[in-house]
């Protein structure tokens, strides 16, 4: 049973299920824990949380005011399983979770959100491989993070989370399409509840890749036949690992059916329209855009508009109105698209308009006649007395641009 305290009221013994707020707030990397040590205790009182969760069917509940001046003895918790010892997070200033701000305003803590997230995908994948199961509340606390940075700016950690290593693809990958399969979960509609395990299913949906040989998963060419046979297998191997560890079903589905195709023509059952599950059809749609925009070692990667114009030329590949939702959570021109404007100015698209595709904010910096650089400056094109337009996108490659992420991450 679940009940409320205030952090005033929290004393050892209690379980801790979760706290109230944003993840930044408080110094644990886990949110549900039995609160033994007198150290947690002070760090939770000197923390900017103000009420917390408890659950008094597996700890301690509130002590009567009599007792609460008297010394409380550590319960004694069952031997737990020995994990990774974690080191304290550090904590940032944080909107709370349900208020929407700019782009720029988020930036910082969706570095934030995207640096632990990376570091847990990658320390729970790393568990797979070692044989060990995954605590899927630790995968919900994850996605809970993740879900919060994109309430309060739906693109934000989804642009950062395309500046990776390419020994990072894999764990990145997750978080990416995590961070996109909520988003566009919450462009459709979709209840709370689906919305929560669309994120649960972008970040296990290849985690079946653990079982992948290493030699076969990173090679840096193209996969033989055979190896692409090995490969193919990850979504069933993904499946008898879900099923382990008790995984909701929609997320086991997304598992197995995030390649199938609207058309039929997909695997590894070969699903066509509605036989796919939405979730399996956003996952879809989230898997490839993310695939073929990062760097890979065997290909370079498109730019976020580019992928997106070439996503849209795919007939039968997507489901068109999920496609359609997608685009519209991204906008046509993403953040980090260099665009050209109608006064022959290049710009780079910084953050999308809620209500237009056609007319995000961008930052002007280059003059495309004269091929000169230009004083920066901050553009939005909804936004009267802008006269200007986007007449094409452009490709940073032909520019020689190298650096337009650090265009589009300034405030």
């Amino acid at each position: 049973m679940l009940k409320k305290v205030t952090s005033a009221e929290v004393c050892l013994g209690m379980y801790i299920h979760r706290f109230e707020g944003s993840w930044i707030d408080h110094p644990f990397w886990k949110a549900r824990f039995l609160l033994q040590e007198p150290r947690d205790l002070q760090k939770i009182q000197d923390s900017a949380v103000t009420a917390v969760w408890i659950d008094i069917a597996k700890g301690r509940d509130c002590q009567p005011p009599a007792e609460r001046a008297m010394p409380v003895a550590p319960v004694t918790p069952p031997e737990p399983a020995v994990a990774p010892a974690r080191p304290t997070p550090t904590t940032f200033a944080t909107s709370a979770p349900g208020t929407a701000i700019s782009c720029p305003q988020e930036m910082a803590q969706a570095s934030a959100v995207s640096a632990h997230a990376k570091q847990e995908v990658a320390r729970l994948f790393q568990d797979v491989r070692l044989g060990q199961a995954i605590e899927l509340s630790e995968v919900a606390t994850v996605v809970e993070q993740i879900s919060a940075s994109v309430l309060r700016h739906p693109t934000a950690l989804i642009s950062l989370t395309r500046l990776r290593t390419a020994d990072e693809y894999t764990y990145i990958h997750s978080v990416s399409v995590c961070a996109l399969m909520t988003a566009v979960a919450r462009q459709m509609e979709l209840p709370a509840e689906q919305v929560q395990l669309a994120g649960q299913a972008g970040l296990l949906h290849d985690v079946g890749k653990m079982r992948t040989p290493l030699e076969v998963l990173n090679k840096p060419g193209k996969l033989t036949d055979a190896e692409f046979a090995v490969m193919q297998r990850h979504p069933e191997e993904g499946v008898a690992l879900l099923q382990q560890w008790g995984a909701a079903a929609e997320v086991i589905d997304v598992c197995l059916h995030h390649h199938e195709k609207f058309d039929g023509t997909g695997y590894p059952r070969g699903l066509a329209g509605t036989q796919i599950s939405l979730l399996s059809r956003i996952a879809a749609v989230c898997d490839v855009y993310d695939a073929i925009s990062s760097t890979r070692p065997y290909k370079t990667a498109w730019s976020p508009a580019e992928a997106i114009r070439r996503m849209a030329e795919w007939q039968g590949h997507f489901d068109p109105q999920v496609f359609q939702a997608f685009v519209k959570t991204l906008g046509i021109y993403p953040i980090g698209s260099l665009v050209r404007l109608s006064n022959e100015q290049l710009a780079v698209v910084v953050e999308q308009h809620p209500d237009s595709l056609l007319t995000p904010r961008v930052r002007v910096f280059f003059s495309a006649r004269s091929r000169t650089p230009l004083p920066q400056r901050l553009l939005d094109l909804a936004r009267p007395p802008a006269n200007e337009r986007i007449l094409r996108r452009e490709d940073p490659e032909e520019w020689g641009f190298r650096n337009l992420q650090r265009l589009w991450q300034q405030a």
